[in-house]
């Protein structure tokens, strides 16, 4: 069951909530009682069960405990079922890139793109409709099995049922329209379904919302440094009362010398025109200075007239960029110290509040001996549990052993809680046995080809392939296709992938196929040599074997240089199986897997935070972006008949835009990168309204400020608590 808000709030609860716990147990199994005794040892044994599998899957312990609701609550926490709501939530979230506008084309440059299809009304909104009921399915289920009471406490629950209603209704307004409204709001409502589903996700955003207070300070702080300089700056690069005069002279002088007299009249006010000719202008020249975008442009006007100037700019960027960004990740590190540790501490807690939970239950039997001073659970009654628990087949087989071990009838609580401490260690992975050859050759063969030096072999065989591919394509870098012999590139892949393939079959036959694919490493090899084999009898097959002067037609559905490229590339990704060979690097890709497992959860609070602003961008700035051919559109970027350096127009960053989902995305990407944002800043503004700055502002300061440093703190946070461990 999804976490109680109560449970939620506190990563230990408090014995308070143990003993009402307790008695909520006890009065579901007197309410029992009433219907006779045999009913009374099937529904312990069945709240037994429930409670350790809540145990093994970390989950709250805070549910209905009749009959009917744990068999209800078995069937909603089934894989099958769990399954169903995880493909319900992919797909609503999916919806996104096929509905209007669609991302359905190759390309998503505004001057080079076809008419994308669009579903006709009622396809897209028809699949929407199915998810609903599935979505109204799960919150019924969740309300009913946490009881009334825990309902009106728990606000996800309430903001779950809050978002169908909205979104019903808005389904209903699309289809009152025949599809033809704009602005859907259930859109942006869309990731509220992958947020509420996942506990740690909830745990994550409540703690990064414990932590906007201290943000907001810096933040604040950042706001006032941004806005002293900015009237600093207005002030310091105010436009002369020469201008005018300066300008006359100017072309004067132009007529007499021959120097263009725009670029005399330039350097005189260049500062004030470009970056701080009004208050919007300057705000954002130095915000995007805060984020060393535009750093030195900014500066070199200025700079270029008086050397002095650039005091101004050092001392905006060391304290913007140097003190007071760099304080906002130590103040978010500071909050998170210690997130993953509590983390790992509430769990472990929750398995021992459920382990402990079912004890309780089957101490209840008629089966335990009956003991005024201490609680015992019968061996048989926990055996019949374990036979009906889902859980790893290792796990179980490791408590049974246990069980068989001990030579008592009865177990106490101490005992019963050690048994299940299976579920907290690692399983050592044991590799099948190699195969027992008889003959003394075979077992000379095993040695051989079985011992590491023979991966190391192949791993200098490796190495010299992706020489060898690197020093064709520097031999033809500037070819011409027409020009280019691909017989020496296709006799040394044909060599090569041969060697693969004896490698592949000599470790099998020293290993046997059970213990190779046991592997991961061998696993990953062998995948990719047969790939790499079947696209070289498919290239053999259909342009002949290599030979001088090899450059056939075009043929089937891809050219040979295609193939050739596509093979060189599974070569260059199979040179990845050196990574288990070398500890060092073999412990660092440990911990960032490791790391990607941890931070799953926040991760998907990155998704929710880019689909929302991604509908919004849609919602805002579809179809502003328009081509060259729009002359009012683009000819305020003309400089006498040219387009200014560094503009949208002059950069071709036409495939950025929010034409469709697709598009939004990628645009997103490259503004919280923050290379060259400033770019966007102009051009939706010019194309649409200057308003929309306070649009992208607010994506850098969620996606590059918060977020990046939210990263760079649960970086630390994760390596300093695997040094504690």
């Amino acid at each position: 069951m999804e976490v109680a808000a109560g449970a939620e709030a506190e990563p230990l609860l408090p014995p308070r909530s143990w003993r009402a716990r307790r008695v909520f147990w006890r009065a579901g199994a007197r309410s029992a009682a009433e219907d006779g005794a045999g009913a009374d040892n099937d529904l312990y044994i069945n709240q037994a069960i429930v409670f350790i599998e809540d145990a093994i899957q970390y989950r709250s312990i805070n549910h209905r405990v009749d009959s009917k609701s744990l068999w209800l609550y078995r069937w909603y926490y089934s894989r099958t079922c769990q399954w169903i709501l995880s493909l319900t939530i992919t797909i609503s979230l999916a919806l996104a890139f096929i509905e209007k506008p669609s991302s359905l084309t190759v390309t998503s440059d505004v001057r080079y793109r076809l008419p994308a299809w669009n579903p006709p009304c009622g396809l897209t909104e028809s699949i929407e409709l199915l998810c609903f009921l599935v979505f109204m399915v799960d919150v019924s289920v969740k309300s009913y099995l946490v009881g009334w009471e825990e309902f009106w406490k728990n606000k996800w629950l309430m903001a779950y049922i809050l978002t169908l209603i909205v979104s019903l209704t808005d389904w209903i307004v699309s289809l009152s329209f025949l599809c033809t409204e704009d602005v859907r709001i259930r859109r942006i409502l869309r990731p509220f379904f992958l947020l509420q589903n996942s506990s740690m996700m909830k745990k994550t955003l409540k703690s990064i919302n414990s932590t906007l207070p201290e943000m907001a300070s810096v933040v604040l702080l950042l706001a006032v440094h941004l806005s002293l300089f900015t009237m600093f700056a207005m002030l310091l690069f105010a436009r002369t009362k020469l201008f005018a005069k300066f300008s006359f002279f100017c072309v004067f002088l132009s007529s007499n010398t021959g120097i263009p007299g725009h670029a005399l009249d330039g350097q005189q006010d260049k500062e004030w025109m470009v970056y701080f000719r009004n208050l919007p202008d300057s705000l954002t020249s130095l915000l995007v200075l805060l984020t060393t975008a535009n750093n030195p442009d900014v500066m070199i006007p200025a700079y270029s007239k008086n050397r002095a100037y650039s005091i101004f700019f050092i001392l905006f960027t060391v304290l913007g960029n140097l003190f007071l960004m760099n304080l906002l990740t130590a103040i978010i590190y500071n909050q998170f110290r210690g997130y993953l540790l509590k983390s790992v501490q509430s769990s472990l807690f929750r398995r021992r509040l459920g382990i402990r939970a079912a004890f309780e239950v089957l101490s209840s039997l008629k089966e335990a001996p009956a003991n005024a001073q201490q609680s015992y659970v019968n061996v048989g009654a926990l055996q019949q549990v374990l036979q009906r628990v889902e859980m790893d087949s290792r796990c179980k087989q490791a408590i049974m052993r246990s069980l068989k071990v001990c030579s008592c009838d009865q177990l106490s609580a101490a005992q019963f809680q050690k048994l299940f401490e299976e579920l907290d260690k690692d399983a050592i992975r044991q590799h099948p046995p190699s195969p027992d050859y008889q003959s003394r050759f075979m077992q000379k063969m095993q040695f051989a080809f079985g011992h590491p030096y023979f991966g190391y072999l192949g791993n200098v065989v490796a190495l010299a392939n992706i020489v060898s591919i690197c020093v064709v394509l520097v031999m033809d870098a500037d070819k011409q296709p027409s020009e280019r012999d691909d017989f020496f590139l296709g006799a040394i892949n044909c060599f090569f992938i041969l060697y693969y393939l004896l490698e592949m079959l000599l470790k099998i036959l020293a290993m046997g196929l059970k213990r190779y694919l046991s592997y991961p490493s061998n696993r990953f090899d062998g995948l990719l040599t047969v790939i790499l084999l079947v696209l070289e009898i498919a290239t053999f097959a259909v342009y002949g074997f290599p030979h001088p002067g090899w450059r056939p037609e075009f043929i089937g559905l891809l050219s040979l240089w295609d193939m050739v490229r596509l093979v060189n590339m599974l070569i260059v990704f199979r040179f990845l199986r050196i990574i288990p060979n070398m500890k060092f690097m073999a412990l660092v890709v440990t911990t960032l897997l490791d790391l990607v497992k941890n931070l799953r959860a926040f991760a998907g609070i990155l998704v929710v935070v880019f689909y929302a602003f991604a509908i919004t961008g849609i919602m805002l700035f579809k179809g502003a972006v328009v081509p060259m051919g729009n002359i009012s559109a683009v000819n305020t970027t003309y400089v006498n008949g040219t387009l200014q350096c560094g503009t949208y127009e002059q950069l071709e960053y036409w495939p950025n835009n929010f034409d469709d989902f697709a598009a939004a995305v990628v645009t997103l990407w490259d503004v919280m990168v923050v290379n060259n944002w400033q770019v966007f800043l102009e051009a939706f503004s010019r194309y649409s309204s200057p308003w929309a700055k306070i649009y992208f502002v607010a994506w850098w300061l969620i996606s590059s400020v918060i977020w990046v440093n939210l990263f760079v703190a649960l970086l630390l946070e994760k390596s300093e608590t695997d040094c504690l461990f």
